[in-house]
């Protein structure tokens, strides 16, 4: 099983074992792709779910620092705070593992906070809107972060899936 995400198609696919998958709609980085410090890209290759956060955590729960805050993600939250990168629901902390190309030095996606999590319900899908993370809607994070454990391998790529 591993996780490949497109970022023509804005989607993310969980292939299974006997090569049939689950897709959803994701929303990657406005800023397009790329694997530098600081740009808020969503870097591309390979990589590893380090670890998945907040599966003790409600629908909607929101996150700061991967530490929920104990508050609900509502309209009027979001509202009230329209500059926050809202992480919601779950985390799933990615780690490259490409040398050089997203692992190390200004590349490292786990030092840059890559991660696969929930976003206000507000939030469209199918349009790179991130700061370079993968956003989901959260009922479907939820869904993921219970069928994928650390370790999965997760592809990122600028390619159309090609069925």
């Amino acid at each position: 099983m591993h996780l490949e995400v497109s970022i023509a198609d804005q989607a993310l696919r969980l292939v299974q074992e006997n090569g049939g998958f689950v897709s959803f709609p994701v929303s990657t980085g406005k800023n397009g792709v790329g694997e530098q410090m600081n740009t808020g890209c969503t870097p591309r290759g390979w990589h590893r779910v380090k670890i998945v956060i907040g599966r003790d955590q409600p629908l909607h729960a929101v996150f700061r620092g991967r530490r929920p805050t104990g508050e609900i993600c509502t309209p009027e939250l979001v509202t009230a705070f329209p500059q926050r990168d809202w992480v919601l629901t779950r985390i799933l902390w990615l780690d490259g593992i490409e040398p050089g190309k997203n692992r190390g030095g200004e590349v490292d996606s786990l030092r840059r906070y890559i991660y696969i999590h929930g976003t206000p319900d507000s939030e469209p899908m199918g349009v790179p809107l991130s700061h370079g993370c993968i956003r989901m809607r959260n009922a479907d994070v939820a869904e993921l972060a219970e069928l994928v454990p650390a370790g999965t391998r997760v592809l990122i790529q600028e390619a159309a899936f090609s069925s």
